[in-house]
C-alpha cells in the first residue's frame, strides 16, 4: 500500500463504468496511489448499473464486468473495519445521509480523503475531492 490513499464512493465507482475521465484516472493512479471502497460502494453500483443501462440502452452484464474488473485497482475495505467506526461515523454525516457513515468510517480509518461528488460529506470533517480537481491529489501535486 502506498502512503497516499482515497476512498471512493458509489457515484464514482458508476461514473468509473459508464464514463471516460473517472476511468482514465483510476487507471493512470491506480497503482501509484492506493483507492479504497467499502463493500456497499460495490453493491449500490451494481444495484443502480442494470438501471442506468436500461435507461441508456446499454449492456447490463457489460457494465457489470466493467464494475467487477474495478476491484483489482479499488480495494474493498472489510466491514470489521469499519463498524467500530459507525457511531462516530454516524455523527458526523448522519445528520445529512445517514447510508453514507460507511465512507466516513473507511476515510476515517484509512485517514484519507474521499472523492465524491455528493454534497453530503461536506462538514464531515473529512477532506472531500470531486472529480474535476481529484487529480491534484492523485497526482501529489
Amino acid at each position: 500500500m502506498t502512503s497516499r490513499r482515497i476512498v471512493v464512493d458509489a457515484n464514482i465507482l458508476i461514473r468509473a463504468v459508464l464514463g471516460v475521465r473517472v476511468r482514465q484516472l483510476i487507471a493512470r493512479y491506480g497503482t501509484g496511489i492506493s483507492i479504497f471502497a467499502p463493500e456497499i460502494a460495490f453493491t449500490d453500483a451494481a444495484r443502480y448499473l442494470p438501471v442506468i443501462a436500461s435507461k441508456r440502452s446499454a449492456d447490463p452484464v457489460t457494465l457489470l464486468a466493467t464494475l467487477d474488473q474495478l476491484h483489482l485497482l479499488v480495494e474493498t475495505v472489510p466491514d470489521d473495519i469499519l463498524e467500530p467506526l459507525r457511531d462516530v461515523a454516524l455523527k458526523r454525516i448522519g445528520y445529512r445521509d445517514p447510508m453514507d457513515w460507511p465512507y466516513v468510517a473507511a476515510a476515517m480509518a484509512l485517514n484519507c480523503p474521499i472523492w465524491t461528488e455528493d454534497n453530503d460529506f461536506f462538514g464531515s470533517g473529512i477532506p472531500t475531492w470531486t472529480t474535476g480537481n481529484v487529480e491534484i491529489y492523485l497526482s501529489g501535486e
